[in-house]
């Protein structure tokens, strides 16, 4: 692994620039997403929040509707689409937890993502001169030792410290990881998460980590990639192959998809419709 220069600029964009949702609004997404994957939950939104009658915050979710483990219990009635359901979002721990977390490791000077890893009393098993901006642009399969990583230098696990730090100051009340390590939650709160992003002033994932975050940061190398986010088509970045985000801070619109079944098709027509 080699160390790999930063490149400034944003990922190419294609399409104008607007504040708003694309021509046909929710309902035009709707139909892309229900043509493929019927049960899918998903939303679109921007900085002030999810657009569309078909992705309202679902306020009426009954707190202890979720078993002792976090998963659904009998006396919850949302459906598979609707954004207040607690789901199975395991896909995107890496961005969910450990991005936001090694943020706020990165903006208090507790990490410097081009020291190795070994200067932090971690990195074993990894070739020598590994440092987190390598396990940041090295895409998946890396999210592990950046948890091991986050822990060593939170000194506690990352499930209660992202929780604590980031979760809790955005409202995502109902995101948690499980007893057997899984993650869960609504998709409501997954646009909160991503509403943050495009106005991220005093909140827990800073204005600096989020534009360093969101910059190609492999140099020439490919696949580009930012950190843990990648460049996808009309200036948009993504995370996540099943369940997955997308956010445009140039459009000022994010995204966010978990189907039922993992689909390249429905993520493509998915995109399309909420960005093209």
């Amino acid at each position: 692994m080699t160390l790999q220069s930063d490149r400034a600029g944003q990922a190419e964009e294609s399409g104008p620039t607007a504040s708003g949702g694309p021509a046909g609004g929710a309902d035009r997404i709707g139909e892309a997403v229900r043509a493929t994957d019927p049960g899918a939950a998903w939303a679109v939104g921007g900085p002030d929040g999810p657009d569309g009658p078909d992705v309202q915050d679902v306020q009426d979710v009954r707190e202890g509707s979720d078993g002792p483990d976090g998963r659904d219990g009998p006396d919850a009635r949302a459906g598979a689409g609707d954004p207040g359901r607690v789901l199975d979002v395991g896909g995107l721990a890496g961005v969910l937890a450990v991005w936001p977390v090694i943020g706020l490791l990165v903006d208090a000077g507790e990490l410097r993502l081009h020291t190795p890893l070994t200067a932090y009393g971690a990195g074993e098993g990894l070739p020598a001169g590994t440092t987190a901006h390598h396990l940041l642009t090295h895409g998946p399969g890396t999210s592990p030792a950046l948890a091991g990583l986050a822990e060593r230098l939170c000194g506690g696990p990352l499930a209660g410290f992202a929780a604590d730090r980031v979760w809790a100051p955005l409202g995502m009340t109902r995101t948690r990881f499980t007893a057997d390590g899984a993650l869960r939650a609504p998709v409501a709160d997954l646009g909160r998460f991503l509403s943050h992003l495009l106005t991220p002033a005093g909140g827990p994932v800073s204005q600096a980590w989020a534009a360093q975050s969101l910059r190609i940061r492999t140099g020439e190398l490919t696949p580009a990639r930012g950190l843990l986010w990648h460049p996808a088509p009309h200036g948009a970045w993504s995370h996540g192959e099943g369940p997955a985000l997308w956010v445009s801070p140039s459009r000022r619109r994010w995204a966010a998809l978990v189907p039922t079944t993992p689909s390249a098709p429905l993520r493509t027509a998915f995109r399309e419709a909420a960005f093209g």
